[in-house]
């Protein structure tokens, strides 16, 4: 063994003790996770996501994954011959864009990240199960409304997005009695959700993920997306803040686009109880135990 080899492995050990008072902290908590992104476009990325997911399993967390898939319903959707309408950046999802949306969302990804995670934990029988909101009535919906001024009257006007959801009600017993199983089982959601009348609407994932995690009184959340964090007004990455000083860059004009939803998400989630929220670059490897067992962390932390 060269000394530079031993070197290595007492390093690794430090890590590893050093990481004892964080292993002990998330220990049976619930850690909801986000992943969409550019972090998802890449099957190295995927392997190395689905890796890390099964080492907080192995670790004692209780992992529960909620992801997105815009790109690919888009690509998808460029397919299959159709065409998309975009209202204030918003996709109006009629019903050949939602059998699409549902067809890529519940199953490609959904299978193929719970696939992943199968893969990956193999040895330790650590297995990933692919459901979406339409499964033992996880997720109830009502129809989404937003609406915009009119460009000449400057009136505000009732937008229809057609099949497009907010999560109403979670029931979450399903995925509590999947990660308290006896056997080491990791939801995978996709984020699909029903009506009380049973139609299928779309859903944000991120906003899926905030929800769940409220239901589940999560101990994290970690939104992982292609940015590394939220930035103040000179380009600086914030380390942590709360849920005022998140309304406060959004009322100002420091967040700006897809943090905007983000940052409100965060505030949604710890307002349900989630103890915080973290918003950080899921294309980094191993970003989320960065984030978890180490005092350094990784990202944006947003708690109340």
């Amino acid at each position: 063994m060269t000394d530079k080899t031993e070197e290595a492995g007492w390093a690794t050990a430090k890590t590893l003790a050093e990481a004892l008072p964080y292993i002990q902290k998330y220990d049976r908590e619930t850690v909801v996770i986000k992943y969409g992104g550019h972090a998802m476009g890449e099957d190295e990325v995927a392997k190395k996501f689905a890796a890390d997911t099964v080492l907080l399993k192995l670790m004692g967390v209780h992992p529960v994954v909620v992801h997105g898939g815009g790109p690919q319903i888009s690509a998808m959707l460029d397919r299959a011959g159709v065409k998309s309408t975009f209202v204030d950046g918003l996709r109006v999802t009629d019903q050949a864009t939602m059998e699409v949306a549902e067809m890529v969302l519940s199953g490609a990804i959904n299978k193929e990240i719970a696939n992943w995670i199968t893969l990956a934990g193999r040895e330790a029988d650590v297995r990933g199960v692919g459901l979406s909101g339409k499964d033992a009535r996880l997720i109830t919906v009502t129809k989404a409304r937003r609406t915009r001024k009119d460009p000449d009257s400057h009136i505000e006007q009732v937008v229809d997005l057609g099949f497009v959801g907010e999560p109403h009600h979670i029931e979450p017993e399903l995925i509590q009695a999947l990660i308290h199983s006896e056997k080491d089982y990791i939801p995978v959601v996709a984020p699909i959700g029903v009506s009380e009348a049973g139609q299928t609407y779309n859903i944000n994932a991120d906003t899926v993920a905030g929800a769940l995690a409220g239901s589940l009184k999560a101990k994290r959340m970690l939104l992982l997306t292609d940015v590394a964090g939220v930035k103040d007004a000179n380009g600086d990455l914030i380390r942590q803040m709360t849920v005022a000083e998140a309304f406060e860059l959004i009322r100002t004009g420091v967040a700006t686009g897809g943090m905007i939803p983000k940052l409100e998400t965060a505030i949604a989630a710890v307002d349900a109880g989630v103890e915080a929220v973290v918003i950080l670059d899921g294309r980094r490897p191993h970003a989320m135990l960065v984030e978890l067992f180490t005092e350094h962390g990784a990202g944006t932390m947003v708690k109340p």
